[in-house]
């Protein structure tokens, strides 16, 4: 099976199991070709652990009575993004507002800042450069098209 068609029928396997949690949505999903399946999911308020295992075990079940990998030849990590894995969509966004994030840009620029807000178009970042008197902050506002990758940066 291709990977493609693969991922398409592992995401129509999944949706009606998320659908009993509104606040739950699915961020990515990636196969290996050892069919190493990786789902990962994501909460709008944090995901508790005990959904991820509620969801391993419901989609390991259905992968299995659906025959999609015949004699059981797959392996299934469903977990929430780490913050080693790059933001992907709007709501990911809206759920990290007021930590820092390192964004770089479709033109090779890389912007840290705080993120204020985010909208339909993009978010606003507040910039400090500089470091006391001369600390000047700013306030930037980047569009989702022009976002090549964004990471959560944690600061202490």
């Amino acid at each position: 099976m291709q990977t493609e068609s693969a991922i398409e029928a592992i995401v129509q396997k999944l949706e009606p199991l998320l659908a009993a949690h509104p606040t739950h949505f699915l961020v990515d999903i990636r196969i290996k070709p050892t069919n190493n399946i990786k789902v990962f999911v994501d909460a709008d308020e944090g995901m508790p652990l005990s959904n991820l295992v509620q969801y391993n075990r419901a989609l390991y079940k259905v992968l299995e009575e659906s025959g999609m990998y015949p004699d059981g030849n797959f392996s299934l990590e469903v977990s929430s993004p780490g913050l080693d894995e790059p933001l992907k969509l709007q709501r990911q966004y809206k759920k990290n507002v007021g930590r820092y994030l390192e964004v770089q840009l479709l033109d090779g620029s890389v912007k840290e800042g705080k993120l204020l807000e985010t909208t339909e178009d993009g978010i606003l970042l507040e910039i400090e450069t500089g470091k006391g008197r001369k600390k000047e902050v700013t306030q930037v506002t980047i569009l989702f098209t022009d976002i090549k990758i964004t990471k959560v940066q944690v600061k202490f």
